[in-house]
């Protein structure tokens, strides 16, 4: 414990003595700031009697102060973390594989946390303070970030980064680790060119952005594309013809905002092939809607459903949010826009599959009917990890788009 709170001290001297240094300008290349640190780690060794391995450290923690991201950096570089909660300056915890533990870093001070949260937030042109105490945000890396500021969170600041993964996922990457079939893969390969509207649901942490990402890899390369999200977070990089739009919060005063509905909005006048929504969160459902039966077919959008079934129902309720319509015409409209839903699910073992892959089908009775083409089966458990396959159960495509598209089945 002494020797942290030796290591504490110094670090906060050779802080203080460095901003001196830099005058509070940090333009220097990074080889130079490291140097500048690397000469003041040195010198504060002789007095204060540090070890070879003490100095690497406070190197290392001081350049990742000035130039990164603080206690974070070792964290979002290390591959194997899929999480990373921050509950006030001195509880920070992990998942790894699917399970949580606690992270032995921690912030000197909540001023520090509040720095970070500063730097992260102003890069993608967000706002968080006391007056505005919620934020979405991303990094650089297209890491999604949850940032919750006192007075609203009671214990200090608390920020939750679901970390990117470093290399892109594809379908056979998918197919390798259990997520889907190659014959499901393969079918939902000719629904994406014969550009059927596919909505992808999933509860939290399912998978469901890493699966939009690989769908979008079978959209033809000659296609105009639009995004729109809350918070860009989606890597299509085949699409030389991409737009990318993302919603902005009101700033202080209340004003400026620009949201979903109006971006989905926009992009029907920017003469897109296909409009790729990341995900549904409120009225702007019925946009969404909308822009598929405005001939943009082939669109794809996520949202927050615990079954197919669930996700069409909760669209319905997104509409209502926004809309004062009878319930039986916004079923028809959705039915009408959606062709396909693939729900995702994190099973109990932490595995992400595919459960279930749904044609929707006309509303029949003021209910909007669905017909099963894939669902997970689960055969049982080897090793901790559940043996189970997506079947087929019915490969009968209502829908026409198949047959006029010529896409083989």
């Amino acid at each position: 414990m002494g020797d942290i709170k030796k290591l504490e001290e110094v670090r906060e001297e050779l802080q203080i003595q460095l901003m001196e240094e830099l005058d509070i300008n940090l333009n220097l290349e990074d080889d130079k700031l490291y140097a500048l640190i690397e000469a003041a780690v040195l010198q504060k060794g002789k007095n204060r009697y540090l070890s070879v391995e003490e100095k690497q450290i406070l190197k290392r923690e001081l350049f990742n102060r000035f130039r990164k991201l603080d206690v974070l950096s070792e964290l979002l570089e290390d591959e194997s973390i899929s999480e990373i909660m921050i509950n006030g300056s001195n509880n920070i915890f992990i998942e790894r594989k699917g399970k949580l533990y606690r992270a032995k870093e921690f912030f000197s001070n909540e001023e520090r946390l509040r720095n970070v949260i500063q730097q992260i937030v102003s890069t993608c042109n967000r706002i968080v303070n006391e007056t505005v105490p919620i934020v979405d945000a991303r990094l650089s890396d297209g890491s999604r970030v949850n940032v919750v500021l006192p007075p609203v969170a009671l214990n200090g600041a608390v920020m939750t980064i679901r970390k990117f993964p470093k290399l892109f996922f594809t379908m056979e990457r998918l197919i390798d680790i259990g997520t889907i079939t190659w014959e499901a893969a393969s079918f939902l390969q000719s629904l994406v060119r014969a550009k059927y509207n596919i909505f992808i649901s999933g509860g939290t942490g399912s998978g469901k952005t890493t699966f939009l990402n690989v769908l979008s890899n079978y959209i033809p390369a000659d296609e105009r594309v639009i995004t729109i999200e809350d918070s860009a977070e989606l890597q299509i990089t085949q699409i030389p013809n991409l737009v990318r739009l993302e919603t902005r919060n009101a700033n202080i005063e209340g004003e400026n905002e620009i949201t979903m509905s109006q971006l989905i909005k926009t992009a029907l006048r920017m003469r897109p092939d296909r409009i790729i929504v990341g995900e549904v969160r409120d009225a702007a459902a019925m946009d969404m809607a909308n822009s598929m039966l405005t001939g943009h077919d082939g669109s794809i959008s996520t949202g927050h459903g615990n079954s197919a079934k669930e996700m069409l129902l909760r669209l319905e309720t997104m509409i209502l949010m926004g809309y004062d319509m009878p319930i039986l015409a916004i079923r028809q409209q959705i039915a009408a826009a959606v062709d396909i839903v693939i729900h995702l699910g994190r099973l109990r073992d932490n595995t992400r599959r595919v459960l279930e892959i749904c044609e929707v089908l006309d509303v029949d009775q003021g209910e909007i009917q669905m017909n099963t083409l894939y669902q997970f089966s689960e055969q049982g458990e080897k090793d901790g990890k559940i043996v189970g396959e997506l079947m087929p159960v019915n490969h009968l495509i209502k829908k026409e788009k198949m047959i006029q598209s010529g896409q083989a089945m």
